[in-house]
């Protein structure tokens, strides 16, 4: 009987000791802070023009509000003032990037994507500069949501990818089980589509996709970019004693961002009568932030 009382208490104690390197181990290592990037497509936020103006459809053309499936950015930056020139605010996050085609591209096969509510990036918030940010820049890289298009009479929805980024190295992607083959590097505009099987690509004009910066005076960025810029309302304060997270969810603006040149005026896209696309970008950025 005494073994057993023995055994009983070496067990205790070994519990115990336990607990204690637990505790000592979570003092020692206490769970940091982030500031966690999350996505958000939103079909009734304001449309936007290049120049982060409210903006109707042009005469000629009709457009529709693509239901996203999935994005992707390649660039991430805070900026203190509407003055703080492109590149010198608080630079959060680069994409992955390459040569492997040519000129310096985005490296779309090492890209992250995220969906709609869903988790983008999530950084340390000791590795942000602390400090007060009105604005943020994220360079829009890809998108992949669906389209309603006519052919033959007929109603269909389809899955369109829109490379939209400055320059994209692509070896191959799906859309719905139709592979592409591409091995080369696509600048801003190139797509592709599926649709029952169906595959196709192409190229919209250049210049033609809209990037909303509402800074454009102040801050422009390079043409054939797509570096979108939003105004947080009341401001992105990092203090640097944080001790919980920080989320900033990206609304970006689907508001009849699907754009293309009607022969047949009405209001369907329909590529067999001749319909160009001419935009495939977001129409506006507007940052939220959280805890």
């Amino acid at each position: 009987m005494k073994y057993f009382k023995l055994s009983i208490s070496l067990i205790c104690v070994l519990i115990l000791s336990c607990i204690e390197d637990n505790d000592d181990n979570q003092q020692q290592n206490p769970t940091e802070p982030n500031l966690v990037i999350k996505l958000k497509f939103d079909p009734n936020q304001i449309r936007l023009d290049n120049f982060g103006q409210p903006a109707t459809i042009p005469s000629g053309n009709a457009a529709q509000s693509p239901s996203i499936n999935r994005m992707s950015a390649n660039y991430i930056e805070l900026a203190p003032t509407a003055l703080t020139p492109l590149e010198t605010g608080e630079i959060i996050y680069v994409g992955s990037e390459t040569t492997a085609g040519g000129a310096q591209a985005i490296d779309f096969q090492n890209a992250i994507f995220a969906g709609n509510s869903q988790n983008f990036i999530t950084i340390p918030l000791s590795e942000i500069t602390a400090g007060n940010y009105e604005w943020i820049r994220v360079s829009l890289a890809y998108q992949e949501g669906d389209i309603d298009i006519l052919v033959n009479g007929q109603d269909i929805t389809g899955t369109l990818g829109s490379f939209v980024g400055y320059n994209s190295y692509i070896t191959s992607f799906d859309l719905n089980g139709g592979t592409f083959d591409i091995n080369a590097n696509k600048l801003q505009g190139f797509w592709a589509f599926e649709a029952l099987g169906f595959t196709t690509q192409g190229q919209a004009p250049e210049g033609a996709t809209t990037v909303p910066n509402p800074l454009f005076n102040s801050s422009p960025i390079p043409a054939g970019s797509c570096v979108v810029t939003g105004e947080f309302e009341n401001g992105l304060n990092i203090t640097g004693n944080e001790t919980q997270d920080i989320t900033v969810t990206l609304s970006f603006s689907i508001n009849n961002s699907f754009e293309w040149t009607e022969v047949n005026v009405d209001g369907k896209y329909e590529p067999a009568a001749g319909e160009q696309v001419v935009d495939m970008g977001l129409r506006g950025l507007i940052p939220l932030v959280s805890n």
